[in-house]
Formats: C-alpha cells, sequence, structure tokens
C-alpha cells in the first residue's frame, strides 16, 4: 500500500509535460467486469484507468532498452547510498526471475525507489552498501518513504523532505546509509 501512496507523492511534484513514465496495470477489475485481452505482467486480470494506454510486452521493453522512458517507480529490498537497488531475490530464495526490474534500471534516465523505510524486523533497508545482489548499479536518483524522501548524490542521501511527526533524528537512527542533512527540508504532503 505505501509504495502505491508513494508513487503518487512523485507524481504530484512538478514534471515536464510530454514524459513518459510507466505506471503498470490498474487495480484488479471486479468479478464479471474482466476482458480477458487485458492482463498484468504476471498474466493477471488488470483494468486501464481513463486517459491510460496499453501496449504489448514487446513494444514496452523496447520503450525501456530504446532509452524512450524518462523515469519510472520501483519497489525494493535494499537501496544504497550511492544509488544502487537489490529488488529481486533472496539467495536461497525460489523466485521466478528478475522480470523488467533491472531493465528499467538500465535504459530509464530516473529511477525512484518507492519503500518502506524498515525491514519488517526494523532493519533499514536503506543501507551503506546493498548485501543482496544487484538489478541496478548507480540507477536510483530519489528514495521515497513512509518517514522521508532523499536525493542520491555523489556525496550521499541528500534529505529532501520529512514526512509529518519525523524529525532528522528520526531519520538518521533509522538509516543506515550515510545522510546529508541540507539547512532547509520540506515537508511531504
Amino acid at each position: 500500500m505505501f509504495r502505491r501512496r508513494s508513487s503518487i507523492w512523485f507524481m504530484r511534484e512538478p514534471v515536464k509535460r510530454d514524459i513518459c513514465v510507466p505506471c503498470g496495470s490498474g487495480a484488479t477489475p471486479k468479478w464479471g467486469e474482466e476482458d480477458i485481452d487485458v492482463i498484468d505482467a504476471g498474466g493477471q486480470p488488470a483494468s486501464v484507468i481513463k486517459g491510460g494506454s496499453v501496449c504489448d510486452h514487446e513494444t514496452s521493453f523496447a520503450y525501456i532498452r530504446g532509452g524512450h522512458i524518462d523515469a519510472a517507480v520501483l519497489g525494493t529490498l535494499q537501496v544504497d547510498e550511492e544509488g544502487n537497488i537489490a529488488n529481486w531475490t533472496i539467495p536461497g530464495k525460489l523466485v521466478p526471475g528478475m522480470g523488467g526490474a533491472m531493465d528499467l534500471c538500465a535504459g530509464v534516465k530516473r529511477i525512484i525507489v518507492a519503500t518502506d523505510h524498515c525491514e519488517k524486523s526494523g532493519r533499514s533497508k536503506i543501507l551503506k552498501k546493498c548485501t543482496l545482489p544487484l538489478t541496478g548499479a548507480k540507477c536510483v536518483t530519489d528514495i521515497v518513504t513512509e518517514r522521508c524522501y532523499f536525493q542520491v548524490s555523489p556525496e550521499g542521501l541528500v534529505l529532501k523532505e520529512l514526512a509529518p511527526g519525523y524529525t532528522v533524528e528520526d531519520i538518521l537512527a533509522c538509516t543506515e546509509a550515510k545522510v546529508i542533512v541540507p539547512d532547509e527540508i520540506g515537508i511531504m504532503g
């Protein structure tokens, strides 16, 4: 649920007109309203919202691999201060494969990670260095969590905005990565 809200948060930011951002499929259709010709990447029924468009799998990868996508929002297992992302496997666990995330990381101009700040165990998902196999190296530009918004820079993660109810000290306490705290920090909302 958080990722969907944070993706919406990102889209409220001023963006240039005429950029191409894949938003994924719409909500699961209601029982009896499924269209057998509209499915998501996993083969499950999907819906298309007003203003949405659909293309086949091959065309979508041609857009991605051809550099025609301006921004993408990805979830993650781990992300680090250098902009590396690990979002496809945990060693020893059975997974179907990477899917298109590696292609997005390699072919999209701006990668926004939308994730919970910490794992269920309480350990930070925003690390000094990813420990899981990488999906993409030095490709993440922005990280949005339920607690804050970071911009990735060569020096570390710049804290740009705080969610209401969180302080800089809260963020520093739950983030393993190097955090740069500027003089002015906005409020997410």
